[in-house]
């Protein structure tokens, strides 16, 4: 269809851009350029969710794509779904420190394994979000399914048993590549593999990459199946899931310094998954209006956010 391969046309262009053009060569991004990028990517969502309304309001004429959500609804869904997504990746930055820092990536080679990363999450994410949607259309149970795994995820955080010590060493894809694949001992610049003699061998940035995604895996399990509650449109649900993801990078280099300190942050995204849990099992019996979501769900996270920001003033 046009609108899908002109959406994925403009991602591709925008990530040849940004590591052919302006991150050609290796070097440590600074906080600066990070948050940059960061306004940059959120500019570009905000963009699209005026032309997702505009689009949706005229029914996509031309472009290949009909459906009946107006155009108002259809960019307070996407506006929602994006900021889900964004809110449940901040957990995730967490946990790449943790990789990064254990594997000892120096800062100038993280944006590289970032970069490949975000390349493989797309594809997953696509794959889990058409695969999703398939199997809600024919199941309709499944929404109860997803519910429960939100419910239970959110459970598991708020007892601390989540992602907050992701025991790098000890994990299976750690295990796994150490039994099976020819690891050299040091890194070699920003190569993921390297010839020795007559043997292919891979760097740990090789192995740094596979626990990336494994761990972007792990919690597209949690934000998928969120963004499910809010809508079952397939354009808004993979627009906004490949939006958010893009920005994830650039997100991380401003934010892996500092997201530690803000300690109520956490609770603000358990409280958002009890709220879309339960919106998903109680779906038969009340409806949220997209509106009602946007308003609850960014309260919560501003909240979470002047919480945290009023414990680390200084008394």
């Amino acid at each position: 269809m046009i609108t899908w391969g002109s959406f994925l046309a403009l991602v591709f262009i925008l990530l040849a851009l940004d590591l052919g053009v302006f991150n050609k060569d290796p070097h440590r991004i600074s906080a600066k350029e990070a948050l940059a990028w960061t306004a940059v990517w959120i500019v570009t969502s905000l963009l699209f969710c005026v032309a997702i309304y505009y689009g949706y309001e005229h029914h996509f004429q031309g472009l290949g794509l009909k459906s009946g959500l107006t155009g108002k609804t259809a960019a307070v869904e996407f506006l929602t779904a994006y900021i889900v997504e964004k809110a449940l990746s901040l957990d995730n930055i967490f946990v790449m420190a943790v990789i990064f820092t254990h594997m000892k990536i120096p800062d100038e080679h993280q944006h590289r394994v970032l970069y490949w990363g975000i390349l493989g999450a797309l594809v997953m994410r696509g794959a889990m979000i058409l695969g999703g949607l398939a199997l809600i259309a024919r199941f309709s149970w499944l929404t109860y399914v997803f519910g429960g795994v939100l419910l239970l995820s959110a459970l598991k955080m708020l007892k601390g048993g989540g992602d907050d010590d992701p025991h790098v060493d000890d994990s299976t894809i750690m295990r796994l590549s150490r039994k099976y694949l020819p690891i050299t001992p040091a890194l070699h610049g920003q190569s993921f593999f390297i010839r020795v003699g007559q043997r292919l061998m891979v760097t740990p940035l090789f192995v740094t990459l596979l626990l990336i995604e494994t761990t972007d895996l792990i919690f597209a399990l949690d934000s998928v199946p969120a963004v499910f509650s809010i809508t079952t449109d397939p354009f808004i649900v993979f627009t906004s899931n490949v939006l958010a993801i893009l920005g994830l990078r650039s997100l991380y280099f401003a934010l892996a310094a500092v997201i530690g300190k803000f300690e109520y942050l956490k609770q603000a995204l358990v409280l958002v998954l009890l709220f879309v849990a339960m919106k998903m099992l109680g779906a038969e019996f009340f409806h949220v209006p997209p509106a009602i979501s946007l308003v609850v769900i960014l309260g919560l996270l501003s909240g979470g956010v002047v919480i945290s920001w009023f414990k680390m003033r200084p008394s």
